[in-house]
């Protein structure tokens, strides 16, 4: 008896959705963190040019938590020596109110999603000595700006956005959405897991499959910078 193409697809599903559950299982066991100490993490990544309202609804039939919307700010660095914008890289300081991290990304390794390899550190805190707007994640970011332009670093552009953060389960694994509004350019959704290299084909099945479900197409490749540094030549 011949088996059908859409039972051959249900039970690959099946398969797909056993062993990110397994791999989800055994995350809690290595650890809180889910990844393995010292292993190198992918940025598995899906973006959208698309308003959070159209997509809300069906975030809250999925059962999906929302936090609070938070203020974000990315400034981005170029190479002394190397031309990120040929090898692909990013290297940023993100601040998100008195917290800042850095973070290098290095090139993209598919044609269909952002999914890169990612390492970032978080940043401590320095004192502010005065009252003004940001306070000590202000200072943190204006002196790390300075250590790195000493270095040859030099400052391309910051991105600013307004980020509503979603945590939903899909598929067994937990998958981080987030509703941003970008200054100069609009409305994005971003779906996201944080993978081990040989997690990341499930992480990208599990996204693309959501995205399904969300009703999202077309995705976006280009990062907010790359969107930005185009918008400006253009003008």
């Amino acid at each position: 008896m011949s088996v059908g193409p859409n039972i051959c697809e249900d039970r690959g599903i099946v398969r797909q959705q056993s062993e990110l559950r397994r791999i989800l299982l055994e995350r809690v066991r290595v650890g809180s963190s889910g990844l393995e100490p010292g292993a190198s993490v992918y940025e598995v990544e899906l973006k959208f040019s698309l308003a959070s309202s159209m997509i809300e609804p069906r975030l809250v039939a999925l059962s999906a938590r929302f936090r609070e919307a938070v203020d974000q700010v990315d400034r981005y660095f170029s190479h002394p020596c190397r031309d990120f914008s040929k090898t692909d890289e990013a290297l940023r300081l993100r601040k998100v109110g008195g917290h800042v991290a850095i973070t290098w990304k290095g090139p993209r390794i598919d044609t269909a999603t952002k999914t890169r390899r990612e390492i970032e550190l978080d940043l401590l805190p320095l004192p502010s000595t005065t009252s003004g707007a940001g306070g000590s994640g202000a200072v943190t970011i204006q002196q790390w700006t300075e250590l790195l332009e000493s270095l040859g670093f030099r400052r391309v552009l910051e991105v600013a956005k307004r980020r509503r953060p979603v945590r939903v389960t899909w598929q067994g694994t937990e998958v981080e959405v987030a509703l941003d509004s970008v200054a100069g350019l609009g409305e994005f959704v971003e779906l996201e897991i944080l993978a081990q290299q040989g997690e990341v084909p499930l992480a990208m099945a599990c996204l693309e499959s959501l995205a399904r479900e969300l009703g999202c197409h077309s995705p976006e490749r280009r990062s907010y910078l790359e969107l930005l540094l185009q918008a400006s030549v253009a003008r």
